[in-house]
């Protein structure tokens, strides 16, 4: 109950009303550069008979999304248009909108990488946001080209490292699965099921009925989730100390956020392009600084400023009971009609 009323207080009316004025289109939909990152893997530079990725580049990293995206595309046809219906759309928009805010940038002020005056595509390894979404882009399509969904490679594939903290990240199939098989095995098994899904229903029954592609669209949201939140909480204490890099505002935000991943994964909330794109025009359009008071950043909406504080107060709650809310939660939204109440709650808060 407890949890209902928090996330109800984050869905008023009076944000649910925002959206009507916040809509995007055009190229807004996508992540920036979308049009000029890599299209698939072939079109990633080769050396030494390896497909050579810079995932420190916020370019190739997109591209990372991009290929994923397309491949999977067949999965998901079923759910919208010209793929809008995938659900992988969310880790793609999400790196998207931590570029365009600045968050992937060098906040220790060591290096000029993420900045005009620097390198604008670099992303720095004292970034907070940069190392953590690390583990939402390249853990996940490694697990991808394990499970064969870019079909037979000619070539293996290298990500190439950071110049610094090269031993918190993994750089191959065989790499990753030495270093973190479960996380490995969470992403493989989401590619794997779907893959067998699809074969199954379109070569097996070519009529299936909305119903049963409803239910399987769960099961595959489901496995995403899985695998998205056991990456943040493994690599949450990972990367605990480069949140001294940011301001207090900033670092509070960040935590507050990995918190709230938890509660949105119960409901296996969809992350297609339109409902992702719906629900970032309420997320923080710069990064907080010293002297940002939650509640009244005049820069900021009033529904960016009702976020902000329903996301602090829910990450509050959920340690003043020592993480009982969550489990709470998690308990209500242990079946499908629950989770359908609790994405129907979320979902207000971008109705017109």
């Amino acid at each position: 109950i407890h949890a209902l009323l928090i996330v109800t207080i984050t869905l008023s009316p009076v944000t649910a009303a925002a959206w009507s004025e916040n809509k995007l289109s055009g190229e807004d939909e996508y992540p920036p550069l979308w049009d000029l990152a890599p299209e698939n893997l072939l079109d990633f530079p080769v050396k030494d008979n390896k497909i050579v990725i810079n995932a420190w580049n916020y370019q190739e990293r997109l591209g990372v999304y991009k290929s994923i995206l397309n491949s999977s595309a067949k999965y998901f046809s079923a759910f919208g248009p010209q793929n809008t219906g995938n659900i992988l759309w969310g880790l793609a928009l999400q790196h998207g909108w931590q570029f365009r805010t600045g968050r992937l940038a060098d906040h220790s002020g060591v290096t000029s990488c993420g900045y005009e005056d620097g390198d604008l595509l670099c992303q720095s390894v004292r970034s907070w946001w940069s190392c953590m979404n690390y583990y939402l882009a390249v853990i996940p399509f490694l697990g991808a080209v394990e499970a064969g969904l870019f079909g037979q490679l000619p070539f293996e594939v290298e990500i190439l490292p950071p110049e610094e903290r090269k031993d918190d990240f993994c750089y191959s199939v065989a790499d990753c699965w030495s270093r973190m098989p479960k996380l490995m095995d969470d992403w493989k098994t989401f590619f794997e099921v779907n893959n067998v899904t699809f074969f199954f229903f379109h070569h097996k029954h070519k009529a299936v009925s909305p119903a049963t592609f409803s239910l399987k669209l769960d099961d595959a949201l489901g496995l995403m989730w899985k695998a998205h939140v056991n990456s943040i909480a493994y690599s949450l204490p990972k990367f605990q100390d480069s949140l001294k890099y940011l301001s207090d505002p900033e670092a509070i935000f960040a935590e507050d956020w990995s918190n709230a991943v938890d509660f949105l994964g119960a409901t296996h909330f969809n992350t297609d392009l339109p409902t992702t794109n719906k629900f970032q025009v309420f997320l923080p359009p710069r990064m907080l600084v010293e002297g940002d008071v939650l509640s009244s950043i005049i820069d900021f909406s009033p529904q960016q400023n009702k976020v902000l504080v329903s996301l602090r107060e829910l990450h509050k709650a959920n340690k003043l009971t020592g993480g009982l809310l969550l489990k709470l939660w998690q308990k209500a939204m242990s079946t499908e009609a629950g989770r359908e109440i609790g994405r129907k709650l979320i979902e207000s808060l971008t109705s017109s």
